[in-house]
């Protein structure tokens, strides 16, 4: 491996173990603290063994991307602690992908990317921000009707595109893996049941809306689900783990109307690491089964 490869992988173990403090020294709970610095450690092991090899570029760029993907993750995190724990009405922000637009091409076009980050999800944002003032600020009573449709339209838009962005990542590994794989298995029997049930789902939305798979914790298992626009026919109490925008700006520059292919495509990009992530979070959660 050239040594200014070789230079620059030890850098990227040195950010890991200053991450890592970092960490520590903020205000982020323990159970997420730990939680960030294992998912570092992880990566590190694998830099370090990369470090040995004669390398390849696919390997090198691969660890790279996941390392960037880690610094926003956890630039978020610490952010997020740091501002009180929450966001005022009307004060919600765009966030930034945690890649480039044009990391997931040939699936999804740099040109779809832009317009769908920059544009679209930040009109849900900006019409969130609006509905939020008009209701906790203004307290406009008059019209409180349009004002929790809007609320719910666009703060439903703006919640599941910031999921949405975290599920997908340039470095798929195609399959679930961890709890997320143990779980799949148990309840739809295989992964390849429910890559069908779920790809059937997505077609099956009329219209625009989302296909999703999510925690249900009154029952203990997983369910799939299809929400219309952003808000309508949302089950209530589950949790969003893995979700997929059909609506057309998703991907008509790029498919047309071909949705099928879209779908299939986007199987490609699915971040399972991310997945997983957010289904041990979700079990956390503990109510009654009824």
């Amino acid at each position: 491996m050239e040594k200014s490869k070789q230079s620059y992988l030890h850098e990227l173990v040195r950010w890991g173990d200053e991450t890592k403090n970092t960490l520590k020294n903020s205000s982020t709970s323990e159970d997420v603290c730990d939680y960030w610095s294992n998912e570092l450690e992880s990566w590190q092991r694998e830099v370090k063994a990369f470090i040995n090899t004669e390398g390849n570029e696919e390997g090198f760029l691969l660890l790279r991307n996941d390392g960037q993907q880690l610094y926003n993750q956890i630039k978020n995190v610490i952010n997020s602690r740091q501002q009180n724990n929450s966001v005022g009405y009307g004060q919600h922000k765009l966030p930034p992908l945690p890649y480039d637009y044009s990391a997931l091409e040939p699936y999804i076009s740099k040109e779809i990317m832009e317009l769908h980050h920059n544009v679209h999800h930040q009109a849900y944002v900006d019409g969130l921000n609006k509905a939020e003032k008009a209701l906790y600020d203004a307290k406009n009573n008059k019209e409180m009707k349009h004002w929790l449709r809007e609320q719910a339209f666009n703060g439903s838009g703006h919640n599941l595109h910031t999921i949405f962005w975290y599920n997908m990542t340039p470095n798929s590994g195609k399959k679930p893996i961890g709890e997320i794989a143990k779980r799949i298995n148990q309840d739809f029997g295989s992964w390849r049941s429910f890559k069908d049930m779920f790809t059937k789902a997505a077609a099956s939305v009329e219209g625009v809306g989302w296909a999703v798979l999510a925690w249900n914790p009154r029952s203990g298992r997983l369910v799939i689900q299809t929400f219309e626009k952003h808000q309508q026919f949302q089950y209530a109490d589950i949790i969003p783990l893995l979700v997929l925008d059909v609506w057309e700006h998703a991907y008509y520059l790029q498919y047309k109307t071909d949705r099928n292919a879209y779908i299939t495509n986007w199987w490609n990009v699915v971040n399972w690491k991310d997945v997983n992530n957010r289904y041990v979070e979700a079990k956390k959660i503990i109510w009654p089964l009824y």
